[in-house]
């Protein structure tokens, strides 16, 4: 994409990457910058990390660039530089955790692509001026971000995220010890993944075995397997259940459990509890398309348990429909998030 006034291309060669895979690996964002940014050479802006979720990049930047730059000049939103992170990659979405498939992606955006763009843009580079947002993959991303490095960050609000708690891995309980098919329920019924409007669209056995045919690279379950998987003897990175069977691998159980964000939080929490306060805010449908507000409550209520009331779950809403216009964000959850966000730069 080209640059606009207001939107720029970033593309920043990463040391850390590029030495992990061998080979120049180059990192990329689309910054929208304020309709005042080139007046007041003097300003400084606080910055609005988004990450795109599964199938998405940072080209979003083009697309929302001008509506965002409207609203800010219209008084709707606060003048603050959005950053759209490009999380994908050839084996799917990075969540920009640090993995042995994948390479040190959450080293390389904390220490090298924010440092660089708060030299070249004027970002307040500051934690408390430093936000994250983002749907589905991009809403776990921003969460692990935010609890992987809650002195880098000032807030993250996460919608929708990809499981938070492994003990409903897409309606499956992938913690050590169990033994439930990825397939089917203990009577036999097939395990559902996709739903809508009440109606079961897809098993989860339908969509693995598709994904296994389409190719190697590329899947949602492939992609969570190169990002939390412990690397097999053929240099790939180990499946957590047989695609034939629906067998769980033990092994990977194990391996999986250090990014589980629950028991981090739950393990942590008096060192990481003090860190976060305030920080945490957490939207999913009670609806949600792929079950995701079924791991999402479990770290609700783990959370309230410490005080933290931070999450709300919209009656009514699935993975889609999350964003349009509800009684608890009548102008639309992008800019209730927008003003929490202003709120909290006080």
């Amino acid at each position: 994409p080209a640059d606009t006034e207001i939107v720029k291309l970033v593309e920043f060669e990463s040391p850390l990457l590029s030495a992990f895979w061998g080979r120049p690996i180059v990192m990329q964002a689309g910054v929208v910058l304020p309709p005042d940014y080139a007046k007041d050479t003097a300003k400084r802006y606080p910055t609005v990390y988004n990450v795109h979720g599964f199938g998405g990049d940072h080209t979003t930047a083009w697309r929302s660039g001008p509506a965002l730059a409207k609203d800010i000049e219209a008084g709707k939103r606060f003048p603050a530089v959005h950053v759209f992170l490009n999380a994908s990659f050839p084996t799917g979405h990075v969540v920009f955790a640090d993995s042995v498939n994948n390479g040190p992606w959450g080293r390389a955006l904390t220490e090298e692509l924010i440092p660089h763009l708060e030299k070249r843009f004027r970002l307040i580079a500051k934690p408390s001026a430093r936000f994250l947002t983002g749907h589905s993959s991009g809403g776990w991303s921003t969460l692990w971000l935010q609890v992987t490095y809650p002195n880098a960050f000032g807030g993250t609000w996460s919608t929708a995220p990809d499981p938070a708690d492994l003990q409903k891995f897409t309606g499956i309980d992938v913690t050590p010890g169990s033994t439930q098919n990825a397939y089917r329920t203990k009577d036999g019924h097939p395990l559902n993944l996709v739903r809508m409007n009440g109606k079961e669209l897809a098993g989860l056995e339908e969509f693995a075995k598709a994904e296994e045919v389409q190719g190697e690279y590329g899947g949602q379950f492939a992609s969570f397997e190169w990002v939390w998987s412990p690397k097999g003897q053929d240099g790939r990175p180990m499946k957590l259940f047989n695609r034939e069977t629906g067998e769980q691998d033990p092994v990977v159980q194990r391996a999986w459990q250090k990014y589980d964000i629950h028991k981090i939080l739950e393990t942590n929490w008096s060192t990481l509890g003090p860190k976060l306060r305030g920080k945490l805010h957490l939207v999913v449908g009670a609806e949600d398309t792929f079950h995701l507000e079924e791991p999402t409550i479990l770290l609700c209520d783990f959370l309230k348990t410490k005080g933290q009331d931070v999450c709300e779950i919209v009656p009514g809403r699935d993975h889609m429909t999350l964003y349009q216009k509800y009684k608890t964000y009548p102008d639309g959850l992008s800019l209730r998030i927008d003003h929490e966000m202003r709120e909290a730069l006080k």
